[in-house]
């Protein structure tokens, strides 16, 4: 969203949003620590994503990479995107039988605005593997899925 001089409101588009994001990924323009792209790069809709997570150094997640899978909906970027885990892990903000995120407790997506995007979500993730109540949770055995 973008507002005009003029005080016109100008609303992206979803699929010009993705290709931005998908852009700014494959740059390698943003956080190092995390990664996304499609799952298939033919997908004109751009509704299934692959992330990565690289866990934060002095944690349980210390040198572990954490496979996601992030479904983005049609009504992207009013609403955010679907994100589970792949690679199994214990957080407070992910469901521990399905690897789906709890909304409300990952802020970025407690907090969603139509200007945040996928890399945001990554970072707040990252960010929760950093936080005094996941730093030193046991992690399930690496290679582990849901």
């Amino acid at each position: 969203m973008q507002r005009l001089p003029t005080g016109e409101v100008v609303v992206t588009p979803r699929n010009f949003k993705l290709l931005e994001e998908l852009e700014h990924s494959e740059k390698g323009m943003g956080d190092m620590s995390i990664s996304y792209g499609l799952v298939d790069s033919a997908d004109i809709f751009m509704g299934e994503w692959n992330g990565g997570i690289l866990g934060p150094h002095g944690t349980q997640h210390d040198s572990r990479f954490y496979e996601l899978r992030i479904t983005v909906p049609e009504s992207y970027p009013a609403e955010p995107p679907k994100v589970r885990f792949v690679s199994r892990i214990n957080m407070s903000c992910v469901d521990k039988n399905t690897g789906e995120i709890i909304y409300n407790k990952v802020p970025a997506t407690k907090n969603w605005n139509r200007n945040m995007g996928i890399e945001q979500i990554l970072i707040s993730l990252r960010a929760e593997m950093a936080s005094e109540a996941n730093r030193r949770v046991k992690q399930p055995l690496e290679g582990t899925t849901f």
